[in-house]
């Protein structure tokens, strides 16, 4: 059942964000483009922090802290699972590293996302713009240990295929989140506030496709988990069909089986049962009973 069950924080997670997102757009839509006590007086277009400032700060506030900490929780499921041998193990104490760094940032940059929609833009600007740094730098920096964690185990384990998969979208995030980070930043100090937002709610939306490509890394547990459940299966129907024959798996070797040089002549082995046979001299250890065949 949890090999089944992992691959849902990430997905949970995803979810939970893009709702978070499409319930803050569609507000401000809804209520005519308001313009936000946080917003600048030429701007037009609201940042995610101008709409969760306002009255849908509990909502920005309770989704933000549910996305991360969900996903978060999927770092150390992520972990676990590879030190239990369900996903491919590390093989050396530095890829290791690696993975306990992806989670430490992953946690400094979902806490950067709960305190930044805690402290919002219209009370503490200051505070907020620290914590969107913290935010994002937080999970680009989680991507490349994990990148790089991945990059190491894909030299060893050629042949998981879903290594390289997911290396190359976590690889494309980084580059692609950087570069909109960098965008973002410049747009901001430069004033072009309307697309400095487009901007923001477009890394919001990539982050989205980030948090996902974490399904894909489960698929191997639950292909596993399958796997051993069909062996267990196996074993416990053989049991079974050898209980029906009269063997005992446990014993079998030793009491249903006994080197010939052992026979001693008109001595009768196993549960009384000697299939027809009975040993003597002369004969190689067996006489044909008169009634045979």
């Amino acid at each position: 059942m949890w090999g089944l069950s992992y691959w849902v924080f990430p997905l949970f997670s995803a979810l939970v964000w893009l709702a978070m997102l499409l319930a803050m757009f569609l507000t401000w839509i809804i209520d005519g483009k308001p313009h936000y006590p946080s917003m600048e007086p030429d701007q037009r277009i609201a940042y995610i922090s101008d709409v969760g400032a306002d009255k849908l700060k509990p909502l920005f506030i309770a989704m933000s802290t549910i996305t991360v900490v969900v996903f978060d929780i999927s770092f150390i499921f992520e972990r676990w699972l590879r030190h239990t041998g369900r996903l491919a193990h590390n093989t050396s104490t530095f890829q290791k590293v690696l993975s306990w760094l992806t989670i430490v940032f992953a946690v400094v940059g979902g806490a950067g996302l709960i305190l930044l929609s805690i402290f919002d833009t219209r009370r503490h600007p200051n505070l907020h713009d620290v914590f969107l740094v913290l935010f994002i730098g937080g999970y680009i920096i989680s991507a490349v240990f994990i990148c790089w964690e991945y990059q190491r185990l894909g030299v060893r384990y050629r042949e998981y295929k879903v290594l390289a998969a997911s290396f190359w979208v976590k690889l494309t995030f980084i580059f692609v989140e950087v570069a909109m980070a960098v965008a973002f930043g410049v747009t901001s100090k430069y004033k072009y506030w309307n697309t400095a937002a487009i901007l923001e709610w477009i890394i919001a939306l990539i982050y989205t496709f980030y948090v996902l490509s974490f399904f894909m890394d489960f698929i191997p547990a639950i292909r596993r988990h399958g796997m051993n459940k069909q062996s267990h299966e196996t074993e416990e129907q053989m049991a079974t069909r050898e209980s029906d024959n009269g063997f005992d798996v446990n014993t079998l070797g030793r009491n249903n089986y006994t080197h010939q040089d052992d026979y001693t002549p008109g001595r009768h082995y196993g549960n009384g049962n000697t299939n027809g046979y009975v040993p003597t001299n002369g004969t190689n250890g067996y006489q044909k009973p008169s009634h045979a065949y």
